[in-house]
């Protein structure tokens, strides 16, 4: 069972109040367990601007992804075969990948793995593993609150392994049924491919407290 957070400390502004088409709600605060914690349950995330302050984010329109609405190529199910999958079996090992300095934008410092570590050890946050050969080639992780899976960074070594964790996710929440959000922040061409859409912040926020009252549905791989 998850272990539940102590109380935020800090005063979070509610994006249902935010002008329209603003992305950056707020800055400052910090990045405790408790802090970020609140932030998923109103509908913000946290991010770094370009200035190194740390902001809380609610992007307008946001980009989620239906689970009934997954594009699954035949490439891509050709490609399925080649792996295989596990839920929460390395988290750090796939947060350290996504945070891969070498890659582009490195928004995933070490204060983000220490807290997503934590809230990995509570039970509120998840990775997918995609393995082959016993090595870790692809992944996703993000944080799981009721029915809500926010998903925060993906990163593959072999074509089409961060695929192949988004499929399992969504097959994963899929079976356990009820209106699930999966948030992926943005609506990229990468992510429309496979079937991401945008909604105006409202219909994002109206899901979200609807997903919050289902129950959760992932955790330790059996």
């Amino acid at each position: 069972m998850a272990v539940r957070p102590e109380p935020c400390q800090w005063s979070l502004p509610n994006p249902a109040d935010a002008e329209s088409g603003l992305d950056v709600i707020a800055i400052g605060a910090d990045l405790s367990v408790a802090t970020v914690f609140a932030a998923y349950c109103l509908g913000l995330f946290p991010m770094h601007l370009d200035t190194g302050e740390l902001a809380w984010w609610s992007p307008d329109p946001r980009g989620v992804l239906p689970l009934d609405e997954l594009r699954v190529s035949r490439s891509l199910r050709s490609s399925m075969r080649r792996f295989t999958v596990s839920v929460d079996r390395d988290f750090p090992g796939v947060m350290r990948a996504c945070g891969d300095p070498r890659r582009a934008s490195g928004w995933i410092t070490d204060e983000f793995i220490s807290t997503y570590t934590q809230l990995h050890r509570m039970g509120w946050a998840h990775s997918i593993e995609v393995w082959r050969d016993e090595r870790l080639v692809g992944g996703l992780y993000g944080v799981e609150i009721g029915g809500l899976f926010a998903g925060e960074s993906m990163f593959h070594r072999e074509r089409d392994a961060s695929k192949v964790a988004l499929v399992a996710l969504v097959e994963r929440l899929r079976s356990c049924g009820g209106s699930r959000l999966l948030d992926v922040q943005w609506r990229t061409d990468h992510l429309a491919s496979l079937g991401a859409i945008e909604l105006p912040r409202p219909d994002y926020l109206s899901w979200l407290g609807h997903a919050l009252t289902l129950p959760a549905c992932l955790g330790v791989d059996p």
